[in-house]
Protein backbone atom coordinates (compact mmCIF):
# COMPACT_ATOMS: atom_id res chain seq x y z
CA UNK A 1 0.00 0.00 0.00
CA UNK A 2 1.49 3.37 -0.71
CA UNK A 3 1.48 6.90 1.44
CA UNK A 4 -1.37 8.38 -0.39
CA UNK A 5 -3.60 4.85 0.03
CA UNK A 6 -2.82 5.13 3.91
CA UNK A 7 -3.87 8.69 4.12
CA UNK A 8 -7.20 7.69 3.32
CA UNK A 9 -7.40 4.34 4.80
CA UNK A 10 -10.82 3.60 7.39
CA UNK A 11 -11.42 7.03 6.73
CA UNK A 12 -15.63 7.68 8.09
CA UNK A 13 -17.44 10.56 9.04
CA UNK A 14 -16.20 9.82 12.69
CA UNK A 15 -12.53 10.98 11.01
CA UNK A 16 -14.90 14.54 10.36
CA UNK A 17 -13.54 17.23 12.24
CA UNK A 18 -15.73 19.88 13.84
CA UNK A 19 -16.01 23.01 12.54
CA UNK A 20 -16.99 26.44 13.65
CA UNK A 21 -18.47 29.22 11.68
CA UNK A 22 -18.04 27.21 8.18
CA UNK A 23 -20.74 27.55 5.32
CA UNK A 24 -21.10 24.68 3.11
CA UNK A 25 -23.74 24.95 -0.21
CA UNK A 26 -25.02 21.82 -1.76
CA UNK A 27 -26.37 21.42 -4.88
CA UNK A 28 -29.01 18.57 -5.21
CA UNK A 29 -29.11 18.23 -1.33
CA UNK A 30 -32.75 17.52 -0.57
CA UNK A 31 -32.03 13.49 -0.95
CA UNK A 32 -29.60 10.95 -2.01
CA UNK A 33 -25.62 11.63 -1.94
CA UNK A 34 -26.03 15.14 -1.37
CA UNK A 35 -28.45 14.27 1.68
CA UNK A 36 -26.07 12.65 3.28
CA UNK A 37 -23.62 14.89 2.85
CA UNK A 38 -25.55 17.53 4.47
CA UNK A 39 -26.35 15.73 7.52
CA UNK A 40 -22.72 14.68 8.13
CA UNK A 41 -21.35 18.55 7.50
CA UNK A 42 -24.59 19.53 9.73
CA UNK A 43 -23.65 17.05 12.53
CA UNK A 44 -19.75 18.29 12.90
CA UNK A 45 -20.85 22.04 13.28
CA UNK A 46 -21.18 23.38 9.64
CA UNK A 47 -23.49 25.84 8.47
CA UNK A 48 -25.11 24.04 5.64
CA UNK A 49 -27.44 25.59 2.47
CA UNK A 50 -29.12 22.64 0.87
CA UNK A 51 -30.29 23.80 -2.61
CA UNK A 52 -32.99 22.21 -5.31
CA UNK A 53 -35.67 22.86 -7.18
CA UNK A 54 -38.50 21.72 -4.93
CA UNK A 55 -39.01 23.65 -1.34
CA UNK A 56 -41.38 21.18 -0.13
CA UNK A 57 -38.62 18.10 -0.92
CA UNK A 58 -36.02 21.13 0.98
CA UNK A 59 -38.64 21.17 4.02
CA UNK A 60 -38.70 17.48 3.79
CA UNK A 61 -34.70 17.15 4.06
CA UNK A 62 -34.04 19.75 6.82
CA UNK A 63 -37.05 18.00 9.28
CA UNK A 64 -35.33 14.57 8.94
CA UNK A 65 -31.84 16.47 9.59
CA UNK A 66 -33.50 18.35 12.20
CA UNK A 67 -34.61 14.63 14.12
CA UNK A 68 -31.34 13.62 14.10
CA UNK A 69 -29.76 16.86 15.02
CA UNK A 70 -31.60 19.77 16.58
CA UNK A 71 -28.72 21.75 16.77
CA UNK A 72 -28.19 21.57 12.78
CA UNK A 73 -27.46 25.15 10.90
CA UNK A 74 -29.35 24.54 8.00
CA UNK A 75 -31.30 25.94 5.73
CA UNK A 76 -32.60 25.70 1.90
CA UNK A 77 -32.07 27.47 -1.25
CA UNK A 78 -34.26 27.14 -4.47
CA UNK A 79 -32.21 26.47 -7.50
CA UNK A 80 -32.85 25.57 -10.55
CA UNK A 81 -29.39 24.05 -12.56
CA UNK A 82 -31.42 23.46 -15.91
CA UNK A 83 -32.08 27.32 -15.98
CA UNK A 84 -29.28 29.67 -15.90
CA UNK A 85 -31.63 32.79 -15.11
CA UNK A 86 -32.35 30.31 -11.73
CA UNK A 87 -28.40 30.20 -11.28
CA UNK A 88 -27.83 33.89 -12.08
CA UNK A 89 -30.89 35.20 -9.37
CA UNK A 90 -29.30 31.92 -6.73
CA UNK A 91 -24.97 33.84 -7.73
CA UNK A 92 -27.08 37.25 -7.12
CA UNK A 93 -28.89 36.75 -4.10
CA UNK A 94 -25.95 34.74 -2.42
CA UNK A 95 -23.55 37.95 -3.22
CA UNK A 96 -25.76 40.71 -2.23
CA UNK A 97 -25.45 38.63 1.32
CA UNK A 98 -21.86 38.93 0.93
CA UNK A 99 -20.79 35.91 3.00
CA UNK A 100 -17.74 33.86 2.45
CA UNK A 101 -18.40 30.50 0.93
CA UNK A 102 -16.18 27.98 2.25
CA UNK A 103 -17.29 24.47 0.60
CA UNK A 104 -19.05 23.93 -2.44
CA UNK A 105 -20.35 20.58 -3.31
CA UNK A 106 -21.32 20.25 -7.16
CA UNK A 107 -23.12 17.43 -6.45
CA UNK A 108 -26.71 17.91 -8.68
CA UNK A 109 -27.11 15.05 -11.45
CA UNK A 110 -29.55 14.27 -14.31
CA UNK A 111 -28.81 10.45 -15.39
CA UNK A 112 -29.75 8.86 -18.78
CA UNK A 113 -33.60 10.36 -19.47
CA UNK A 114 -34.50 7.54 -22.33
CA UNK A 115 -35.40 10.58 -24.35
CA UNK A 116 -33.52 13.85 -25.60
CA UNK A 117 -34.51 16.89 -23.61
CA UNK A 118 -33.42 20.25 -23.70
CA UNK A 119 -32.59 22.68 -20.29
CA UNK A 120 -34.39 26.45 -20.30
CA UNK A 121 -31.48 27.28 -23.01
CA UNK A 122 -31.19 24.93 -24.88
CA UNK A 123 -28.90 22.46 -24.01
CA UNK A 124 -29.03 18.56 -24.01
CA UNK A 125 -30.35 17.99 -20.38
CA UNK A 126 -27.78 16.13 -18.74
CA UNK A 127 -24.69 17.95 -20.83
CA UNK A 128 -26.52 21.58 -19.38
CA UNK A 129 -27.09 20.37 -15.76
CA UNK A 130 -24.78 18.50 -15.13
CA UNK A 131 -21.54 20.50 -16.46
CA UNK A 132 -22.82 23.69 -17.66
CA UNK A 133 -25.22 24.16 -14.76
CA UNK A 134 -22.57 23.89 -11.74
CA UNK A 135 -19.58 25.61 -14.09
CA UNK A 136 -21.99 28.58 -14.23
CA UNK A 137 -22.25 28.91 -10.62
CA UNK A 138 -18.82 27.84 -9.74
CA UNK A 139 -17.99 30.84 -11.81
CA UNK A 140 -20.78 32.91 -10.26
CA UNK A 141 -19.86 32.25 -6.90
CA UNK A 142 -16.01 32.69 -7.27
CA UNK A 143 -15.83 36.15 -5.07
CA UNK A 144 -17.63 34.56 -1.98
CA UNK A 145 -14.88 31.68 -2.58
CA UNK A 146 -12.44 33.66 -2.71
CA UNK A 147 -12.79 35.12 0.73
CA UNK A 148 -12.86 32.07 2.33
CA UNK A 149 -9.10 31.08 3.95
CA UNK A 150 -10.65 27.72 3.35
CA UNK A 151 -12.19 27.27 -0.13
CA UNK A 152 -12.76 23.62 -1.44
CA UNK A 153 -15.32 23.02 -4.85
CA UNK A 154 -15.85 19.37 -4.82
CA UNK A 155 -17.25 18.11 -7.87
CA UNK A 156 -19.30 14.83 -8.08
CA UNK A 157 -18.36 12.50 -11.24
CA UNK A 158 -19.42 9.02 -12.09
CA UNK A 159 -17.26 5.61 -13.12
CA UNK A 160 -19.56 6.44 -15.92
CA UNK A 161 -16.89 9.17 -17.06
CA UNK A 162 -14.41 5.89 -18.23
CA UNK A 163 -16.43 5.55 -20.85
CA UNK A 164 -17.24 9.58 -21.41
CA UNK A 165 -15.26 11.71 -24.70
CA UNK A 166 -15.88 14.91 -25.22
CA UNK A 167 -17.41 15.54 -28.77
CA UNK A 168 -17.05 19.48 -29.68
CA UNK A 169 -18.73 18.48 -32.72
CA UNK A 170 -21.40 17.84 -31.18
CA UNK A 171 -21.53 18.49 -27.68
CA UNK A 172 -25.76 18.88 -27.19
CA UNK A 173 -26.59 15.73 -28.60
CA UNK A 174 -28.33 16.93 -31.40
CA UNK A 175 -27.42 14.90 -34.53
CA UNK A 176 -27.48 11.27 -31.79
CA UNK A 177 -28.72 10.95 -28.71
CA UNK A 178 -27.43 7.81 -26.91
CA UNK A 179 -28.33 8.32 -22.99
CA UNK A 180 -25.62 6.82 -21.05
CA UNK A 181 -23.39 8.28 -24.02
CA UNK A 182 -24.48 11.63 -23.26
CA UNK A 183 -24.11 11.08 -18.84
CA UNK A 184 -20.95 9.86 -19.62
CA UNK A 185 -19.91 12.86 -21.76
CA UNK A 186 -21.42 15.18 -18.91
CA UNK A 187 -19.48 13.57 -16.02
CA UNK A 188 -16.17 13.81 -17.86
CA UNK A 189 -16.85 16.80 -18.18
CA UNK A 190 -17.41 17.30 -14.51
CA UNK A 191 -13.71 16.17 -13.99
CA UNK A 192 -12.24 17.95 -16.48
CA UNK A 193 -13.87 20.85 -14.80
CA UNK A 194 -12.79 19.67 -11.37
CA UNK A 195 -9.18 19.27 -12.44
CA UNK A 196 -9.22 22.51 -14.77
CA UNK A 197 -10.57 24.95 -11.96
CA UNK A 198 -7.41 23.15 -9.75
CA UNK A 199 -4.86 25.01 -12.25
CA UNK A 200 -6.90 27.72 -12.95
CA UNK A 201 -7.13 28.10 -9.22
CA UNK A 202 -2.92 28.13 -8.56
CA UNK A 203 -2.52 29.96 -11.97
CA UNK A 204 -4.27 33.35 -10.95
CA UNK A 205 -4.06 32.34 -7.00
CA UNK A 206 -7.65 32.44 -6.18
CA UNK A 207 -6.32 30.44 -3.37
CA UNK A 208 -9.40 27.40 -4.34
CA UNK A 209 -8.85 23.71 -3.55
CA UNK A 210 -10.90 21.90 -6.71
CA UNK A 211 -11.03 18.22 -6.42
CA UNK A 212 -13.46 15.59 -7.44
CA UNK A 213 -15.23 12.73 -6.37
CA UNK A 214 -17.47 9.40 -7.09
CA UNK A 215 -19.99 7.45 -5.36
CA UNK A 216 -19.28 4.01 -6.50
CA UNK A 217 -22.69 2.30 -7.69
CA UNK A 218 -24.75 3.68 -4.68
CA UNK A 219 -28.31 2.85 -4.21
CA UNK A 220 -30.10 6.45 -4.87
CA UNK A 221 -32.83 7.60 -6.65
CA UNK A 222 -30.88 8.99 -9.59
CA UNK A 223 -31.61 5.63 -11.91
CA UNK A 224 -35.57 6.07 -11.12
CA UNK A 225 -35.16 9.81 -11.68
CA UNK A 226 -33.57 9.37 -14.78
CA UNK A 227 -34.12 6.01 -16.52
CA UNK A 228 -36.90 5.73 -15.15
CA UNK A 229 -38.37 2.85 -12.71
CA UNK A 230 -39.02 0.58 -15.82
CA UNK A 231 -35.53 0.48 -17.45
CA UNK A 232 -32.96 -2.15 -17.15
CA UNK A 233 -30.99 0.37 -14.48
CA UNK A 234 -34.55 1.21 -12.69
CA UNK A 235 -35.15 -2.40 -12.29
CA UNK A 236 -31.90 -3.29 -10.91
CA UNK A 237 -32.11 -0.37 -8.45
CA UNK A 238 -35.37 -1.43 -7.51
CA UNK A 239 -35.42 -5.36 -7.10
CA UNK A 240 -31.92 -5.90 -6.70
CA UNK A 241 -30.56 -3.34 -4.21
CA UNK A 242 -27.81 -5.00 -2.72
CA UNK A 243 -26.09 -4.96 -5.94
CA UNK A 244 -25.53 -0.91 -4.54
CA UNK A 245 -23.87 0.45 -1.32
CA UNK A 246 -25.84 2.96 0.82
CA UNK A 247 -25.80 6.36 -0.22
CA UNK A 248 -24.00 7.58 2.98
CA UNK A 249 -21.66 5.01 1.95
CA UNK A 250 -21.40 6.64 -1.13
CA UNK A 251 -21.23 9.90 0.03
CA UNK A 252 -17.89 9.24 1.79
CA UNK A 253 -15.40 10.10 -0.81
CA UNK A 254 -16.92 13.90 -1.57
CA UNK A 255 -17.01 14.02 2.39
CA UNK A 256 -13.16 13.05 2.88
CA UNK A 257 -12.42 15.75 -0.09
CA UNK A 258 -14.69 18.23 1.44
CA UNK A 259 -12.89 17.90 5.09
CA UNK A 260 -10.12 16.21 5.42
CA UNK A 261 -6.77 18.45 5.76
CA UNK A 262 -5.06 14.88 3.70
CA UNK A 263 -7.22 15.91 0.66
CA UNK A 264 -5.22 17.42 -2.08
CA UNK A 265 -6.16 19.68 -4.79
CA UNK A 266 -6.70 18.57 -8.48
CA UNK A 267 -7.07 14.68 -7.37
CA UNK A 268 -9.82 12.45 -7.81
CA UNK A 269 -11.64 10.52 -4.86
CA UNK A 270 -13.84 7.14 -4.53
CA UNK A 271 -14.19 4.37 -3.28
CA UNK A 272 -11.49 1.68 -2.84
CA UNK A 273 -13.09 -1.98 -4.01
CA UNK A 274 -14.37 -3.72 -6.47
CA UNK A 275 -12.82 -1.43 -8.98
CA UNK A 276 -14.46 1.76 -7.37
CA UNK A 277 -17.77 0.35 -7.01
CA UNK A 278 -17.84 0.59 -2.83
CA UNK A 279 -15.97 0.50 -0.26
CA UNK A 280 -14.04 3.79 1.80
CA UNK A 281 -12.80 6.56 0.21
CA UNK A 282 -9.39 6.23 -1.79
CA UNK A 283 -7.68 8.16 -4.75
CA UNK A 284 -9.50 7.48 -7.51
CA UNK A 285 -7.87 6.48 -11.15
CA UNK A 286 -8.42 9.28 -13.45
CA UNK A 287 -9.09 8.01 -16.85
CA UNK A 288 -6.96 9.44 -19.57
CA UNK A 289 -9.17 11.04 -21.36
CA UNK A 290 -9.46 13.58 -18.42
CA UNK A 291 -5.97 14.41 -18.34
CA UNK A 292 -5.92 16.02 -21.68
CA UNK A 293 -5.35 19.56 -20.97
CA UNK A 294 -5.44 20.63 -24.66
CA UNK A 295 -9.27 19.70 -24.37
CA UNK A 296 -9.52 20.54 -20.98
CA UNK A 297 -8.53 23.90 -21.89
CA UNK A 298 -11.21 23.89 -24.95
CA UNK A 299 -14.01 22.65 -22.49
CA UNK A 300 -13.46 25.94 -20.27
CA UNK A 301 -13.00 28.53 -22.84
CA UNK A 302 -16.45 26.76 -24.72
CA UNK A 303 -18.33 26.65 -21.33
CA UNK A 304 -17.50 30.01 -19.86
CA UNK A 305 -19.14 31.18 -23.72
CA UNK A 306 -22.29 28.68 -23.09
CA UNK A 307 -22.77 29.73 -19.43
CA UNK A 308 -22.72 33.43 -20.10
CA UNK A 309 -19.99 33.56 -17.06
CA UNK A 310 -15.92 34.48 -17.69
CA UNK A 311 -13.63 33.19 -14.58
Amino acid sequence: MDIMSKETKNWTTSSMPNVKDRLALITGSTEGIGFEDALALSRTGWNVIIMGRNPLKGAGAIAKIRKVNPKANISFEKIDLADLSSINAFATRMNSKGQAIDLLINNAGIMTPPNRRETTDGFELQFGTNHIGHFALTAQLLPLLKKSSYARVVTVSSVANRAGTINFEDLQSKSTYVPMKAYGQSKLANLMFALELQRQSQKHNWGITSMASHPGVSRTNLLITGAGRWSVAGIMRTFLPFLFQPPAQGALPTLYAATSSKAKGGLYYGPNKMNETRGLPAIAKIPSQAEDKAVSSELWRISQELAKVNF
